[in-house]
């Protein structure tokens, strides 16, 4: 879609591909389904992932691998840089059979479709 670059010298409308920012930290408090999962963009705005703030996955559907997202608010996304996501990966649990994914601030996130694997 189309976003505005503002910067102190200038402003103007471009077109972005994919998402106009990137998640490129994790932070993790806590454990298992109490825990809180934090992550940092590139421009150092910092999301909780919650209800509000969901991570979600989609398939890239040339190469049929996953792409990670987390929500930060009015609609606009990161992509969650990929050695982050294998962090998530890391981290991930079974909630039903064949369902992995994360949990932060009381909500499981999937992480992949049931009979895939994260």
């Amino acid at each position: 879609g189309d976003y505005w670059l503002i910067t102190p010298a200038e402003m103007a409308r471009i077109t972005v591909e994919d998402a106009p920012f990137l998640a490129v930290e994790l932070t993790v408090t806590g454990g298992g389904a109490a825990q809180i999962l934090s992550l940092r963009t590139n421009v150092d705005a910092v999301v909780t992932v919650d209800d509000t703030h969901p991570i979600r996955i989609r398939t890239d559907p040339d190469t049929g691998m996953p792409k990670p997202y987390v929500v930060l608010g009015g609609g606009v996304e990161a992509k969650i840089a990929r050695a982050v996501y294998y962090e998530l990966v890391a981290l991930a649990t079974e909630k039903t059979p064949g369902t992995f994914g994360v949990w932060s601030s009381g909500a499981f996130f999937p992480l992949s479709q049931p009979g895939e694997t994260a």
